[in-house]
């Protein structure tokens, strides 16, 4: 029997490479994405990621918590007077929680040598694996700048889910003596969906396809894009356990969980036909 079509569910430039990547491997997918990605547009957010970048030699280490906050920090200080390539001259790390972010890492210039993440065989690519590889780096009085995203909506809405992983390695970090500084490199927002966008939602709601979760926040924009849309018969794959939980929330009637490796989707995928 063959695989299930796949809905990927990614921000537009990661959803076409997945779409393209499990294409290869014979899996029917199409992308609806369910976050929409730009840059930060708030001024004084656009102020503080330009000191960031002036002070990147205080840092014992940058942290990204996903590839577009790697793509955007570095696409910000372009024509770049201090870039990718000089993180290894000031001996300062670029932390990874996974290896799509060390993938846009090192697409930003960053030399792999400078990007520590969770080792290739780790249960999950979060926060907390990545703090098993680089606790050792953090002393008192050791700097350490978190690079993430921050939501579009006027009250912030699904910030606390997209947080949870990254307030946890600040504790740890304030734990070890070190400090922590936050830095926002783009904003997230609800995509806009086309009626062709919303017909294929619902339909994928009840035909058998499968859902590709990979953000809390994502299930959250799909169920205020469709009001009133059960999902008792829809199925979804979530690559992490507090995205499984707001699937099962949201009402998804069968939810799965895999590592984001492509390899283990691929596998769960094939193994749901």
């Amino acid at each position: 029997m063959a695989p299930p079509r796949v809905i990927v569910t990614r921000p537009a430039r990661e959803a076409a490479h997945w779409v393209e990547q499990l294409g290869a491997h014979g899996i029917a997918a199409v992308a609806l994405p369910l976050i929409a990605i730009g840059p930060c547009t708030d001024p004084a957010a656009r102020q503080a990621l330009a000191q960031a970048h002036k002070r990147l030699a205080s840092y014992r280490a940058l942290m990204f918590v996903s590839g577009n906050a790697a793509t955007y920090f570095f696409e910000s200080n372009r024509p770049p007077a201090l870039d990718g390539q000089a993180l290894a001259a000031i001996k300062t790390r670029a932390w990874s929680p996974g290896p799509g972010t060390a993938g846009a890492l090192q697409a930003a210039g960053v030399p792999p040598g400078c990007i520590d993440g969770p080792a290739p065989d780790a249960a999950q690519f979060d926060s907390e694996a990545l703090w098993q590889r680089v606790a050792g780096q953090i002393g008192p009085g050791d700097r350490v700048l978190i690079v993430r995203g921050r939501s579009a909506t006027p009250e912030g809405a699904h910030e606390s889910a997209q947080g949870t992983g990254r307030d946890w390695l600040a504790q740890q970090i304030a734990a070890a003596g070190g400090q922590v500084d936050f830095v926002v490199a783009y904003q997230r927002g609800t995509p806009q969906f086309s009626a062709a966008e919303v017909a294929l939602a619902q339909q994928a709601a009840r035909d058998g396809s499968l859902w590709l979760l990979s953000s809390s926040e994502a299930v959250a924009h799909l169920a205020e894009a469709l009001p009133g849309q059960p999902w008792d018969a829809a199925r979804a794959l979530a690559t992490h356990p507090r995205i499984a939980q707001a699937a099962r929330d949201a009402g998804f009637g069968a939810v799965r969980e895999c590592r984001p490796a492509l390899a283990d989707v691929v596998a769960s995928i094939e193994s749901a036909a």
